[in-house]
């Protein structure tokens, strides 16, 4: 549940319970990504997204699906695909996993408020307090072409991503 101000009177909203439908428009966000540097989503309007939630840094089941990503990357960027991974942890924690796994796409940090954006795409796990393991495939007009929710100890794999960007 988001809690915001309106107007001096505290007003709730009620975050998506289920994961966001194809032809759902994307929820826009701008997030960290490094220390002084953030991105948003609407910087790669025009092309394919492939918006991946996962967990956590250093998990062993995420750090193998990133791992796959980077090195199946060539194949998305034959479709012109920009990969862009988000959990809760810290720009910092970020930073250290993506060296360790020489990885070469974005990671985003969705710290504060906690879990905000994997809450409008539904996939927020408040339970476990982070993101539910979660893929999706965005068109170029932001509109969510594919989405996908993986049990939180199976590496989700990627052909399903890449049956997607080419089906667009």
């Amino acid at each position: 549940m988001f809690r915001r101000k309106r107007h001096g009177a505290e007003e709730i909203a009620q975050a998506p319970s289920s994961l966001l439908a194809p032809g759902t428009e994307a929820p826009s966000f701008t997030l960290p990504a490094t220390e002084g540097e953030r991105l948003s989503l609407s910087e790669f309007r025009g092309q394919p997204v492939v918006l991946v939630f996962y967990p956590a840094d250093w998990s062993p089941v995420c750090g193998d699906q990133l791992t796959l990503y980077n090195e199946v990357l060539p194949l998305f960027e034959e479709h012109q695909a920009q990969v862009l991974a988000i959990s809760v942890d810290g720009i910092w924690c970020h930073r250290a996993f993506a060296e360790n796994r020489n990885l070469r796409f974005p990671l985003l940090t969705d710290f504060e408020p906690k879990g905000a954006v994997a809450r409008a795409y539904g996939v927020y796990d408040a339970q476990a307090g982070t993101n539910k393991r979660a893929l999706f495939v965005i068109d170029g007009g932001g509109i969510i072409h594919w989405s996908y929710v993986s049990p939180s100890g199976i590496n989700p794999g990627a052909d399903g991503i890449l049956t997607a960007l080419e089906s667009l």
